[in-house]
């Protein structure tokens, strides 16, 4: 018989799994970014590059709706990237709040060096487990986030109407949507194939 489910041992898993969601991006996210460009860059501008490189139109109200941010916000954010060369923008009849978005050279190399430093710090952390825990555990957590979406969909807000924000792991084959329905960002601004890592190393 299968030990009852204590509120005791769902604080414990909840606490682990924020624990293990903060080592994630401070020790492999956080501290790739800040080996390869120190403070120059944050985690938000790092989000928004790879919003980017994956789709085909976006928008500074784009970027705001993804960044959960203001309008003026994202702007902001939008124009430091553009004054280091990290993004280039079109603007359109005078409105930046309708420019277009695109990828620079230095930007689409800077995502490609932080995806091989990443990978292979990430790789150095879980070489311990096998690739089957790994890929059980992955399952696991889809699942599981799969469970908190629909009961917060239960109260109030239309399971369509959720993007989970995978952010700088977007998966062309999310297992995620195979449980229940997700309004995936990066799906309803994407009109061809995978952008990353092909994005990246095509020429601006």
């Amino acid at each position: 018989m299968n030990s009852p489910l204590t509120p005791d041992l769902i604080y414990d898993f909840l606490s682990s799994a924020r624990v293990f969601a903060k080592a994630v991006r401070d020790v492999i996210e956080g501290a790739v970014l800040r080996e390869l460009v120190g403070d120059r860059l944050t985690t938000s501008h790092l989000k928004l590059l790879y919003l980017v490189a994956q789709t085909d139109s976006v928008t500074i109200g784009d970027a705001a709706t993804f960044l959960g941010v203001s309008s003026p916000a994202a702007s902001k954010t939008v124009e430091k990237l553009v004054q280091r060369d990290l993004l280039s923008r079109s603007d359109t009849q005078g409105d930046r709040r309708t420019s277009q978005l695109t990828l620079t050279v230095a930007s689409r190399r800077l995502l490609e060096t932080y995806e091989a430093a990443r990978s292979q710090k990430a790789a150095e952390i879980f070489a311990q487990y096998s690739p089957e825990v790994i890929q059980h555990t992955a399952e696991l957590l889809d699942h599981l986030a799969s469970g908190i979406a629909s009961v917060r969909a239960a109260g109030g807000t239309a399971s369509a109407d959720i993007c989970m924000q995978c952010e700088i792991y977007y998966r062309s084959e999310c297992r995620f949507g195979q449980f229940r329905p997700c309004k995936c960002f990066y799906q309803l601004h994407k009109n061809t194939g995978d952008r990353l890592p092909s994005a990246i190393n095509s020429s601006a």
